[in-house]
């Protein structure tokens, strides 16, 4: 299976639909040739239709990324806003420190950070036609950072972004492998998602890294680290996988399903939501033990879940999904 494919919900693979969203979303004008074309991300006149990857919470703030560089943002899951952000590259994760201080990454190597809570970007990194994908990016606090994306690529920083340098996080061929996510725990725990059934694990928050080998055949694309400590991963072809020991050891759950999973997230009260392609919702009532399957109607691919103090907000490659 190819690096596209594995992507596809996270994005490549839903191209099609990006370019339809944009058509539908774009002001009057947009996508005309322009001397700024790669400069700046084109104007929506509805964010709610950008074509969306990630999203995350920024303080009580929904910042969401996708396609063309578009980024969106909520305060109260309503009303919607687009970041002034100077990069069509396409954006496949974000992360934020706190309420303000923010960065995301994407293709072309490309990364960039915000201090406003999103609502203005600089880049600090791209590379143009060196075919670097990034898909994850993290940072233990204002200075030190991670990246990672295809073929065991992978930047550290610490000076916030300003400069990036390669690193090797683990030897051999886990070393080689996509890295698709990252996953920070309590206590200096980090995961990194991998193809091939492979976790990348650190429990001093990225300075030491361990490979670990699940039976797990296909790729893992997201995860999270629930109230209670354990963790979840999801991934190609509907595989769950959970860890109780901070992800040294993980067993394998009954999802009844075969569509890929790309987000996971928990509520306030404590049930926890896996969502993934065409419509796949997996809800838990027991703290990520045990799921049920529900097909969503429109059987829309979700890409990204944000949980909010009722409910979630969903996202997918042609915009937000209505707020449930």
């Amino acid at each position: 299976m190819t690096f596209k494919l594995q992507t596809l919900a996270l994005a490549t693979g839903l191209a099609l639909l990006a370019l339809l969203s944009l058509k539908l979303a774009a002001a009057p004008g947009e996508g005309k040739a322009a001397p700024d074309y790669f400069r700046a991300a084109p104007h929506l006149a509805v964010p709610t239709k950008a074509p969306i990857y990630a999203a995350t919470k920024a303080g009580d703030r929904t910042v969401a990324v996708g396609d063309y560089g578009f980024v969106i943002y909520t305060d109260d899951g309503e009303r919607f806003v687009q970041g002034d952000v100077p990069t069509r590259a396409p954006l496949t994760s974000v992360f934020f420190l706190d309420a303000q201080r923010g960065w995301a990454a994407g293709h072309d190597g490309t990364v960039i950070a915000t201090v406003d809570g999103g609502k203005t970007w600089k880049v600090l990194r791209e590379m143009r036609g060196q075919d670097q994908v990034l898909m994850g990016i993290w940072f233990a606090n204002a200075e030190r950072g991670l990246a990672v994306g295809q073929f065991g690529l992978a930047l550290e920083t610490r000076d916030g972004g300003k400069t990036w340098s390669e690193r090797q996080l683990v030897d051999g061929e886990a070393g080689e492998r996509h890295l698709l996510s990252i996953v920070a725990g309590r206590d200096g725990l980090l995961l990194v998602a991998a193809e091939a059934g492979t976790v990348l694990r650190s429990s001093d928050a990225g300075l030491s890294w361990q490979a670990i080998q699940t039976d797990n055949k296909g790729s893992f694309w997201t995860g999270a680290e629930l109230a209670d400590g354990s963790l979840l991963l999801g991934g190609m072809r509907g595989h769950l996988y959970r860890s109780t020991d901070r992800g040294e050891h993980w067993k394998h759950l009954v999802s009844s399903t075969q569509q890929s999973l790309t987000g996971i997230a928990q509520r306030a009260d404590g049930v926890v939501r896996v969502v993934g392609l065409a419509g796949t919702t997996l809800l838990s009532k027991d703290g990520g033990q045990h799921f049920e399957t529900i097909v969503r109607p429109d059987r829309l691919a979700v890409t990204a879940i944000v949980p909010q103090a009722k409910g979630e907000l969903l996202f997918s490659a042609v915009g937000m999904v209505v707020r449930e």
